[in-house]
């Protein structure tokens, strides 16, 4: 792409005009589906990770340590020095938040906040516990015990979070918030996902009433009870213990803001529900959207991607018509909806975690940075030993034709200058490039197989150059429609 294609100043304007327009309380979403409800097998966690950053997609590879080593942390704000463990499992990650690792353990996470006072100075972020995680885990609740572990060690500085956890075989939503200023530690609790169920959250914590003797199903802190009690969050007259009623009183704000975005997920997931929009609208006596819900049909690949691309579309609160729309039908002007897809998303995952395939092939990094709604996923598998330079290029500060954050973003802006035109041309270009990585998939994954039965190292190769050729046919051919959209729309 030749720089000269627009003024330098006229790019960095389009880049970011709505970048940071969103209010960074309401970021993240958060998608689980089961192996029990894809289509293809796979445990999926998807993560919009909604903030004003630029994403450098990064590999922390495997690596033995000295004893007496200590953890190279994300966020070293804490005031901690982590002892780091002998072996660490490699993990591939966006500018320190770690995603799946190499043994197809994945994680994403949303912040509720919750309730004030609760977080301290001190100890680990969110995101140096999900890196850690996969660093140290196999399995999901490995992962589990390993964050509740860390953070009790630790302390845990963050406020309150939704944590979506995946393996080959099973998914986990845990929720964790800290205990105040004075303490170190922090309260959870994890609830396993129903096999053939998809479950969500965004922003708001989603885990009521839990089991408390059913292991198999229900994790939690031994004081996430008498905590709330001794604090005044919860009483015995209250009935059965409720964590989110406990930790994160809902606001209509909230229900506006993130309970919207969990009915859209599940609606379309299963529209024979027929959910109603009514607690999202703060219609008194209205029920909560249930955890999870089974879909009316198993979930494929490209079901799952769709249900990350929202603004309502179809319904009474769809931001590309109407008052809710600005010009052109850009659902990204007025705002009076907080839609799945935003412009402020940095990047989002799709993982795929297989227990019929290998390791190395049977985990998925599903990666596209920006907005989900015009940008285009990209498969990375997990048995990789680097990434395309593109996705690890990213200077906020700095346009670069080079980066894919920056090239992707900067077309989904453009956008905005006719979008009810423009989104058709978007549409068809990522669908034809998405359906070609889908397409030969299995191909791949084959070939894979059978090279990893005779030579390792050689299927390791092939796995990273045909990843890193995925991510390279990205950036090219959303060079060549940034031209086209440039040729055919510019003023």
């Amino acid at each position: 792409m030749k720089k000269s294609a627009l003024p330098t100043i006229l790019l960095l304007s389009l880049c970011s005009t709505v970048s940071f327009a969103q209010d960074p309380g309401d970021s993240c979403t958060n998608l689980i589906v089961t192996r029990g409800a894809s289509a293809t097998g796979s445990v999926n966690i998807c993560y919009t990770c909604d903030a004003p950053f630029a994403s450098q997609l990064m590999l922390i590879e495997a690596a033995d340590h000295e004893p007496g080593s200590i953890a190279d942390l994300a966020d070293s704000r804490g005031n901690v020095s982590v002892a780091q463990i002998p072996h660490t499992f490699a993990v591939l990650a966006s500018n320190g938040i770690g995603h799946i690792n190499e043994y197809q353990l994945s994680i994403g996470e949303t912040t509720f906040g919750g309730r004030s006072g609760l977080s301290n100075e001190n100890g680990l972020h969110y995101a140096d516990l999900m890196t850690l995680a996969l660093q140290r885990s196999r399995t999901a609740r490995e992962a589990i015990e390993t964050i509740g572990q860390l953070a009790n060690e630790y302390g845990y500085r963050s406020p309150g979070e939704s944590i979506s956890i995946g393996d080959k075989n099973e998914a986990w939503l845990l929720e964790i918030i800290g205990t105040g200023h004075d303490r170190t530690g922090a309260v959870w609790v994890a609830v396993r996902i129903p096999d053939g169920h998809v479950s969500c959250h965004a922003n708001q914590s989603r885990i009521g009433e839990f089991p408390l003797n059913d292991p198999e199903n229900c994790l939690y802190s031994r004081d996430v009870i008498s905590f709330a009690r001794e604090m005044g969050f919860s009483s015995d007259e209250d009935g059965p213990f409720n964590f989110s009623n406990a930790y994160d009183p809902a606001s209509e704000r909230k229900k506006k803001t993130c309970a919207m975005r969990v009915w859209s997920i599940l609606r379309r997931a299963a529209p024979s529900l027929d959910l109603s929009p009514d607690y999202a609208r703060g219609v008194e006596n209205a029920r909560r959207y249930p955890l999870s819900v089974r879909p009316d049909a198993g979930l494929d690949t490209r079901a799952v991607f769709g249900l990350l691309r929202d603004h309502y579309e179809g319904t009474d609160f769809d931001m590309t018509t109407g008052e809710n729309a600005g010009a052109f039908g850009s659902p990204n002007q007025r705002r009076s909806e907080r839609g799945i897809s935003t412009p402020i998303t940095s990047f989002s995952i799709v993982t795929q975690s297989r227990s019929h395939l290998p390791d190395p092939v049977g985990g998925v990094l599903w990666y596209s940075p920006d907005d989900t709604y015009f940008s285009c996923y990209a498969p990375f598998y997990c048995g990789i030993d680097r990434v395309p330079e593109a996705y690890a290029r990213a200077d906020r500060e700095k346009f670069s034709w080079d980066s894919a954050w920056w090239t992707i973003n900067f077309v989904a802006n453009f956008a905005d200058l006719h979008y009810d035109r423009m989104k058709t041309d978007i549409q068809a270009e990522q669908s034809a490039i998405e359906e070609g990585f889908i397409g030969i998939q299995s191909a791949v994954e084959t070939t894979a197989v059978h090279m990893l039965e005779s030579d390792p190292d050689i299927a390791c190769r092939y796995l990273t150059e045909y990843s890193i050729s995925c991510g390279e046919t990205v950036l090219k051919r959303w060079h060549q429609l940034a031209e086209r959209l440039i040729s055919r729309y510019i003023r």
